[in-house]
């Protein structure tokens, strides 16, 4: 550990929002730096790297007004993130300052940002349903706590609209639980903070909520620290006052782009497309900070929203995440042309983790949503057939396969930005357009739960 008294005026260099400084002694990874400027002023960092003959440390005002002639000084400890009872309902900055005209969180404790790795021994399986109130995740993707499920999208595609809707609608059903969400929004314009700020406000879900608002004009640097405060708040929240919480991070693609711009100002050796080679590394260090822990009520689930740069699955975020995360949900711009809201692509998405979801929430579910996925698909297959042959060439059968593609999106898959559905709401319209098929087509059901169900 540093000598905290121990200042130094040894700058050798200032790249982007990087100094360099020549030491003397040894300083330890992550330690918090402060930057004495020639007017008087100060900057704050953070030692991002350390090696015999000199210290990387990471600005997070940004470099502007330092010179060589500034003095730095390490502190000899980390960042932390003051935690409390008292902090649901605020909004705070990137760097955990309140943006809510509200007074700073008085801390019960502070906690490391890095956290605590979970020891995969104590991890618990996830099996416990969320409720998001969105047929096409509750129904055909089901949600359970301590999962990680991304969704990925587009550029222009209302992402953001679909985490507001899941942030204000998530819950757990049965035990009276406490449940919170934790939004981590990065990079985001002003536009952006000011409607997440008023929609928080107007529908009362701020009462449960922690929201963390980064900007695109903010540095570097407080975006990738932002995740980790907020995932830190979760980690209190979850495993010391033993709520099931609920993280949404808003768009992990920003803050892969802050990752590639430091590795840049650092003239490390680009990875796939100009990004570090240790972004699976960084990616996974938050997506592993999800999940349950023997032994304690409370649980953490992350719902990551990543934009995908030209709509591109193969792209290296949604591919990275793809391989660290249980699932994905993926939105279609076909889907948002045609007008219809939340625009997921069921086809391409899932839950892997769904199949112990299903066992908390009703017994048909499962039979239900396999017969839905398979219809549907045998009905988009069949559009492509219709636009070289023409509808009255299908047989009578077929005929009601394509109707039912139709019936799905529009009644499955569209609904109200307002729309709040249980799962028993989600099960009643599929068995209502489930009713459009024969049933001899209805061959993933079993035969308890079409005379259950199916009755008029």
């Amino acid at each position: 550990m540093s000598n905290v008294s121990k200042e130094y005026k040894t700058i050798s260099e200032i790249a982007g929002p990087l100094v360099f400084v020549k030491k003397t002694e040894p300083i330890s990874y992550q330690e918090l730096v402060s930057v004495k400027l020639s007017d008087g002023s100060t900057k704050r960092g953070q030692v991002l790297d350390s090696s015999d003959d000199m210290v990387v440390v990471q600005i997070f005002e940004g470099t502007a007004g330092i010179d060589r002639n500034a003095t730095v000084r390490f502190l000899g400890e980390t960042m932390k993130m003051p935690v409390s009872k008292d902090m649901l309902g605020r909004v705070l900055s990137g760097s955990g300052e309140p943006l809510d005209g509200g007074p700073a969180i008085t801390p019960e404790k502070k906690l490391d940002i890095v956290g605590a790795a979970i020891n995969p021994w104590a991890r618990d399986s996830p099996a416990d349903f969320i409720q998001t109130g969105i047929s096409t995740i509750d129904g055909m993707n089901t949600l359970v706590r301590g999962q990680k499920l991304p969704i990925f999208s587009g550029s222009g595609l209302p992402h953001n609209d679909l985490a507001m809707q899941i942030a204000r609608q998530a819950k757990v059903r049965g035990a009276d639980e406490d449940f919170a969400v934790v939004f981590v929004a990065m990079g985001i314009t002003n536009e952006e903070k000011q409607t997440f700020m008023k929609e928080f406000e107007r529908t009362g879900a701020l009462k449960n909520a922690v929201v963390f608002l980064n900007l695109a004009d903010d540095p570097a640097i407080e975006r990738i620290v932002t995740p980790r405060l907020g995932l830190t708040t979760a980690e209190y929240m979850a495993f010391e006052l033993d709520m099931q919480v609920l993280v949404i991070l808003t768009d992990l693609t920003n803050y892969c782009e802050a990752l590639r711009q430091i590795g840049a100002a650092r003239e490390e050796v680009p990875g796939r497309r100009g990004y570090p080679g240790y972004m699976y590394t960084d990616l996974a260090q938050l997506y592993e900070r999800a999940g349950r822990i023997k032994g304690k009520k409370g649980s953490i689930t992350q719902i990551p929203i990543l934009s995908m740069p030209g709509d591109d699955i193969t792209h290296p975020i949604p591919d990275l995440s793809g391989y660290i995360t249980e699932g994905q949900i993926v939105m279609s711009r076909e889907l948002h042309r045609a007008g219809i809201y939340p625009p997921v692509n069921v086809s391409s998405s899932l839950s892997r983790l769904m199949s112990a979801g299903v066992k908390r929430t009703r017994a048909d579910h499962q039979n239900v949503s396999d017969q839905l996925y398979a219809a549907y698909a045998e009905g988009k297959d069949l559009r492509g057939l219709v636009a070289i042959v023409g509808k009255e060439s299908l047989s009578e059968k077929d005929r009601r396969l394509l109707d039912f593609a139709d019936l799905f999106e529009d009644r499955v898959v569209r609904q109200g930005h307002e729309e709040d559905r249980s799962i028993e709401d989600t099960l009643a319209i599929a068995w209502d357009i489930l009713r459009s098929l024969s049933k001899d087509q209805l061959n993933r059901i079993k035969q308890e739960f079409q005379e259950k169900y199916l009755k008029s």
